[in-house]
């Protein structure tokens, strides 16, 4: 390790540790979200398996029996017990596992790109400081979380939820982060949505990820480590969020990795801890984290956008960190993870000298995504016993894994979670026997099936084009619905009854909600924490309603957005040849 002086601190903490906040209740559900129902279907075309051996068979039928994949095998082969009556259905394409985002802050997805960032930042804690973001993204996102309308509810949760997993199906991503929600009754819980939530499956085989921690076990070593050594899936925790200039390695971004080793032969990592952008981060780092079987997830493209460098991936890579992929978010971000491998192929092509291949990117948001998760048994491939989560794009020629980091939006034929076809073309969701609504993606028609017994019934009773409208004529009207926020209601002085539970988003980057998103441990004395601060100063500054402006609803696809390829081309922290190159994988 580099020589930079540490004040150590032992692994118990202070010898009267402070008590211990009981934890925020988080409700369950009763059952999995993802019910084994789905009804049997056959797949045929090419299949890219994903497994050990990365088979790719040229011309194969998926099999698909109640949410999960019976058989794989050659089309010529004799359908298996069960599916004698079951005619294939000709995909005219290349199948291949759903796409893992390890991580995204979904409810900002509505939110449009960031153009052009001001300036090249060092670290996560200067950007939130910065006006813009307070207008153009802080803002804009409390009070579509806060707003309520004359009844009382929160008119533009439903509609927001609605419209980001929408956005990510588009992308062909099948598993992502959560949307979680918090009540007026102390009560936080996750949406129960069409996408996977890394977060809270209810389901024993898919082991539930943590991307949250209480901030009193956040800033106690000894806490922290017990809380990674429970786990049974993983945390997802942001690392080390900036740069580390070769000539100043004591970096803020750096400290805060450093900070783990909370003794001199001990440091508070292991398997489970999945260190979110770690770009911070020098080789001699990743060799640490590699021993410790730690992983991380590479978010190129909002590191680019914001720091105009990004992780060390070669250096993760031969240390052995296993690495999966997310796109963030859109204010600094790709629209999907389909986008992200875009970025990710460009930036190992121009910049690493081809180091990564495109199946090595692929694995990242397949295979390599499911195993950071302890779900490597139950998705991430497409063989017997996995669950059939699938992606489909058009054809069948070329390299396989070029063809998918190269597709476009447009080529997505199908979208399947847990056995259930969920956007696709007209004609694939009618072969599968779903319905829905249609909608238009680069001016070709597609269908999205949203219906879900276990969905949330207010989420439920809203069409993307009805959330659409919503979101759209709500970024249009900010200043207004920050003053009717900012105007207190009359209360009935009479009123007896409890107040109805009331959901809004929990704004963890925004709000002070006693759970932190990274790690924030003790580094050149018992108060000086690492990593920054929650909530920016400009929190408390000039009511929204005075610096809000109407914005844009974020487009759902780049197909479908004029101006997002022109705006990268004229981002200044992007490396040149991601700035003028992205446009031809569109």
């Amino acid at each position: 390790m580099t020589g930079i002086p540490r004040c150590w601190y032992p692994l118990a903490g202070a010898e009267s540790p402070p008590a211990r906040r009981a934890p925020v209740a988080v409700a369950r559900g009763a059952e999995p979200i993802d019910l084994p129902t789905g009804p049997k279907a056959a797949l045929a075309g090419r299949v890219v398996t994903m497994d050990d051996a990365f088979t790719v068979r040229t011309d194969a039928v998926v099999y698909i029996d109640r949410g999960a994949i019976v058989a794989v095998q050659d089309r010529a082969r004799p359908a298996p017990p069960g599916f004698e009556g079951i005619a294939p259905v000709a995909t005219r394409g290349t199948l291949y596992p759903g796409l893992i985002e390890l991580h995204n802050h979904l409810a900002y997805n509505a939110l449009p790109l960031w153009a052009p960032v001001p300036r090249r930042f060092q670290h996560r804690g200067q950007w939130p400081d910065h006006p813009d973001y307070r207008r153009l993204i802080s803002g804009p996102m409390t009070v579509v979380g806060t707003y309520r309308d004359a009844e009382g509810k929160a008119a533009l949760l439903a509609p927001l939820v609605r419209y980001v997993e929408c956005k990510c199906l588009l992308g062909g991503v099948t598993t992502s982060q959560g949307i979680m929600l918090n009540s007026n009754a102390g009560i936080r819980r996750y949406y129960r949505g069409l996408l996977r939530n890394v977060e809270q499956t209810d389901d024993p085989e898919l082991p539930e990820a943590q991307a949250r921690i209480p901030d009193i076990d956040a800033r106690d070593a000894a806490w922290f480590l017990e809380r990674l050594e429970k786990e049974g899936s993983c945390f997802l925790l942001h690392l080390s969020e900036g740069v580390t200039p070769p000539d100043a390695p004591d970096s803020i971004a750096r400290r805060h990795f450093l900070a783990l080793q909370v003794a001199p032969d001990r440091w508070a990592l292991n398997d489970r801890l999945a260190g979110i952008h770690a770009a911070g981060l020098l080789p001699e780092d990743f060799a640490v984290l590699g021993r410790h079987q730690g992983a991380m997830v590479w978010s190129p493209f909002s590191n680019l956008l914001l720091y105009g460098a990004t992780a060390d991936v070669k250096a993760a890579c031969r240390a052995n960190v296993r690495i999966g992929l997310g796109s963030d978010w859109s204010p600094s971000g790709s629209k999907n993870l389909l986008g992200e491998l875009k970025v990710a192929w460009l930036y190992s092509q121009h910049m690493l000298d081809g180091f990564f291949g495109a199946r090595d990117l692929v694995a990242m948001a397949t295979r390599e995504a499911a195993a950071i998760l302890k779900w490597d048994k139950a998705l991430g491939t497409l063989q017997p016993g996995r669950r059939a989560d699938l992606l489909v794009i058009d054809g069948t020629a070329g390299d396989p894994y070029e063809a998918l980091v190269k597709a476009k939006e447009t080529s997505i034929r199908l979208v399947m979670i847990n056995g259930l076809a969920r956007y696709g073309t007209p004609g694939m969701m009618s072969a599968l026997g779903a319905a829905g609504e249609t909608l238009r993606v680069g001016g070709r028609l597609r269908c999205l099936n949203l219906m879900q017994p276990t969905a949330d019934p207010d989420v439920a009773a809203v069409s993307l084009k009805q959330a659409c409208r919503t979101l759209r004529a709500a970024f249009r009207n900010l200043p207004a619905l920050a003053r009717e926020i900012e105007t207190p209601r009359p209360r009935n002085a009479l009123r007896s009854t409890p107040e109805s539970i009331v959901w809004s988003l929990a704004l963890d980057e925004i709000e002070d909600t006693d759970i932190d998103l990274r790690p924030r441990l003790p580094f050149g004395g018992p108060d000086d924490f690492t990593g920054p601060e929650r909530i920016s100063p400009r929190a408390a500054a000039a009511p929204l309603s005075t610096i809000l402006r109407s914005i844009a609803l974020d487009r759902l696809t780049v197909a479908d957005d004029p101006d997002f390829l022109s705006e990268i081309a004229n981002q200044p922290n992007v490396p040149e040849a991601i700035r003028t190159r992205l446009a031809e994988l569109y």
